[in-house]
């Protein structure tokens, strides 16, 4: 059997505009996983520079790798800090009403 090639896939050498950004964390808050919306973050943040961000949230480097990853946890606060030093803002909408048949 013939062996497949692969490579490594980084979704954040593929962030380069605020909008690709928003719509990739849309992307991930539809889903409604938090560790999806975690590394979402993460990714969107990498793609930013981590340095950059800790600078303007005053969280550490470290810590934020941590938190955004798929193993953190990270608390609200720690989410609207990065998000906005990434320059993006959540909205809410209503849901759309279920029907009952």
């Amino acid at each position: 059997m013939k062996k497949t090639l692969t490579t490594h896939w980084d979704p954040a050498e593929h962030l380069s505009t605020h909008e690709e950004m928003a719509a990739y964390l849309e992307a991930a808050l539809e889903e409604g996983d938090p560790k999806l919306i975690a590394v979402a973050l993460g990714d969107i943040a990498r793609a930013k520079g981590m340095s950059r961000i800790a600078r303007e949230t005053g969280l550490g480097r470290e810590s934020l790798y941590k938190a955004l990853s798929s193993t953190g946890n990270p608390e609200l606060g720690t989410v609207l800090k990065v998000i906005s030093a990434l320059g993006l803002h959540l909205h809410a909408t209503p849901a759309q009403a279920k029907t009952v048949a």
